[in-house]
């Protein structure tokens, strides 16, 4: 452990092949994560921020929120199944909008909402919206007036609120007629009624899968209610999105632990006389394996520190409409994986190096 202590300290350019290769993928795996963090989140924040524990569509609707109806009759139906606590009426109207006195679009999710999302007020007056701080990279500031759709609806920001977008686009929060009338202007043909919503968050009071089947059932099939999980799951790409990066993450490493192993792999054989006089003067494999496995863990932590460094001066410079968002929880992952994929690399020398016969090594 000693010598190989002091092989780190005076010549760590030995190591920097390997920690140059390692450095480059972690600053992979970082963007990979932060992409993959930024896409999910982005998509999702509406969801996820429901205090309510289920979702309840339109049956053909195909568990899409842009395509479900709940009407007043319906929603009546809902409130009266046993096991229901409260319903939250939603709905969402994706349109363009231009900031007053200015030159330039943008585009914005209007939520329409009745209460019960995680860290929004209460509706606000009619033409005006609270905006997910993500606007604010795209221009908007506290007090404009933005005008949304092809009427130009008016709608002023008279707040911010934090991790409520959806499908990317970032959340303008106003009461329900308001988004009733954005929704009319940007879809005619889907314009709603007065009392009607797109879906329904649903609270209970019991177990929320036996409470969706109830309501289900209740509504005579006109319904479909899924777990808030669920709807996240059926939104359009998100599952597709997750399951992409995990495979390219997860290889990513996988190659991570070949360049760990096949560095100490050559360096175990360009050491084997070394190793041979070290064991003859009383040396014991584990004590060399362990050496091996401490500047495999010192090459690869460090790799870890410069490599994070170097993502978050790329963050810096990547556009505000690439989705990457550097999570602390991804940045420990990454390097948990990392420290365990470079012992694991590192231990594919052990059988080599117990097999060293100190007689044959040192003639």
């Amino acid at each position: 452990m000693r010598i190989a202590a002091r092989e780190l300290l005076r010549r760590p350019g030995r190591f920097a092949i390997a920690g140059s290769a390692l450095t480059l993928l972690v600053i992979l795996l970082l963007l990979l994560g932060g992409l993959l963090d930024g896409l999910y989140l982005g998509s999702t924040g509406l969801y996820r921020q429901q205090e309510s524990e289920l979702v309840t569509y339109s049956a053909t609707s195909r568990d899409s929120l842009l395509r479900s109806r709940i009407d007043a009759d319906l929603r009546a139906v809902v409130d009266a199944t046993d096991g229901v606590a409260a319903t939250h009426g939603v709905g969402i109207a994706l349109a363009g909008y231009r900031i007053e006195g200015e030159e330039g679009m943008g585009d914005a999710a209007v939520i329409g909402y009745e209460g019960a999302i995680s860290g929004v007020p209460a509706p606000p007056p009619p033409g005006e919206a609270y905006a997910d701080r993500r606007l604010a990279a795209a221009g908007v500031s506290l007090g404009d007036t933005l005008l949304l759709g092809p009427e130009r609806v008016p709608l002023t920001v008279v707040g911010w609120v934090d991790d409520v977008a959806y499908l990317l686009q970032g959340g303008l929060l106003v009461e329900p007629d308001t988004w009733r009338r954005v929704l009319a202007s940007a879809r005619p043909d889907a314009a709603l009624a007065p009392g009607a919503f797109q879906v329904l968050a649903v609270a209970t009071d019991g177990d929320p899968a036996a409470v969706a089947a109830a309501i289900d059932a209740a509504t005579g099939g006109a319904t479909s209610t899924l777990t808030v999980d669920a709807a996240i799951a059926a939104l359009p790409g998100v599952t597709e999105q997750a399951t992409t990066f995990t495979q390219i993450i997860t290889v990513t490493f996988v190659v991570a632990g070949l360049v760990v192993a096949l560095f100490f792999a050559f360096v175990t054989v360009e050491r084997t006389a070394l190793y041979g006089v070290l064991k003859a003067i009383g040396a014991s494999s584990g004590q060399i394996f362990a050496g091996l496995v401490l500047q495999a863990l010192v090459v690869t932590a460090g790799a870890v520190v410069l490599g994070g460094l170097l993502t978050l001066g790329v963050a810096q410079i990547v556009p505000p409409g690439i989705p990457l968002l550097l999570e602390p929880a991804r940045a420990g992952f990454v390097a948990a994986g990392m420290l365990v994929t470079a012992v694991a690399g590192g231990s594919v020398t052990l059988r080599r190096v117990i097999r060293i016969d100190p007689a044959s090594a040192i003639g």
